[in-house]
């Protein structure tokens, strides 16, 4: 087993893949607290930087990068500063990010987190500021991410759309990238947010326990419910893979054979932010793919990728080194 995962990992190098998706600038606002306003019980903060991570379907292209893979973003952002430097931290990672399609007319999806926190204290979440357009995507716009996906999709090893509910994933995107990925016989992967069951004819499908129990029409799931929500949604998509993560549960999988398989996680102790873990467990399953891996080998590679960057603050990334070290250390560890 250890053997087979390390050969997935030096396979995922260079692997050509397109995330199309909600592209989302994650800003981070630091303070330090200053002192009581006199015109209101609040802080005063005085301004002590401002720093930019890549969120949403970015964050997905951004895990994919680090590990090794050539990526294509595909998406729309702002005429403004917050998608010229989306676009700038993703292209410095060797993003290929001609497909970020720049509407004037909206804004940057943008999710302005205010950090306060004093000489000794630990920096903490004052407030969060989110900035969005409700509106669908405008026809030339939509026809713009089109044209890219058609020109571009042939050359891919695999596809991830990456749906956060904020509209770039359209009814004729779904239906061009699920009829794309079969003409090239190459694996589609989707991870959406409030939508799954409109992806049918994907081939994996990439959901959190409380997604799939949304999506089946419940409030939780259970061991039993479980099982009874990823053949469902395996069933209605006529996926060939359904990956349900379980938060310090691990992760389920089902394939189109019937073979449910549980997957526990590699580190219990040591989590500190599950913020973004999905998008990685999405980026490091499309690449083990891409690279042709089994779908349990990829879903295994996956859960070892989100075991290292639950240890990290933020939406994280991991490294080949690191997954290298954390499948050999597990192993080892075991026997």
């Amino acid at each position: 087993m250890p053997d087979s995962l390390l050969s997935i990992i030096d396979a995922l190098q260079d692997r050509k893949i397109m995330i199309i998706g909600d592209m989302v600038a994650d800003v981070y606002l630091e303070g330090k607290i200053a002192r009581i306003s006199r015109e209101a019980p609040v802080l005063i903060l005085e301004h002590a930087g401002e720093t930019v991570v890549p969120g949403g379907a970015a964050n997905a292209v951004h895990n994919a990068a680090t590990l090794g893979g050539r990526v294509y973003a595909v998406g729309v952002v702002g005429n403004d500063s917050a998608g010229s430097e989306l676009a700038r931290i993703l292209s410095e990672k060797g993003v290929v990010t001609d497909g970020l399609i720049v509407d004037a007319s909206r804004p940057t999806i943008t999710k302005t987190r205010v950090m306060a926190g004093g000489q000794a204290t630990v920096r903490q979440q004052v407030v969060r500021i989110d900035r969005e357009a409700k509106t669908p995507l405008n026809s030339a716009i939509e026809a713009a991410v089109l044209d890219y996906i058609d020109k571009h999709l042939p050359a891919m090893d695999a596809v991830v759309m990456s749906d956060y509910g904020s509209g770039t994933v359209t009814a004729a995107v779904i239906a061009q990238v699920v009829a794309g990925c079969r003409r090239a016989n190459i694996p589609c992967i989707v991870d959406s947010r409030y939508n799954i069951l409109a992806f049918t004819g994907v081939t994996v499908v990439k959901q959190n326990e409380t997604e799939a129990a949304a999506a089946v029409g419940l409030k939780a799931l259970d061991d039993h419910t479980l099982i009874a929500a990823g053949e469902k949604i395996r069933d209605h998509l006529a996926a060939q893979a359904v990956l349900i993560t379980r938060g310090p549960d691990g992760m389920t999988l089902f394939d189109a054979q019937g073979q449910i398989t549980n997957i526990p996680v590699t580190n219990k102790s040591e989590v500190y932010d599950v913020t973004g873990a999905g998008d990685t467990v999405v980026a490091a399953m499309t690449l083990a793919l891409a690279a042709g891996a089994s779908y349990l080998d990829a879903a295994r590679l996956a859960n070892f990728a989100a075991g290292i960057v639950v240890r990290k603050p933020g939406t994280a990334t991991t490294t080949p080194e690191e997954l290298r070290e954390a499948v050999a250390s597990f192993y080892e560890n075991r026997h």
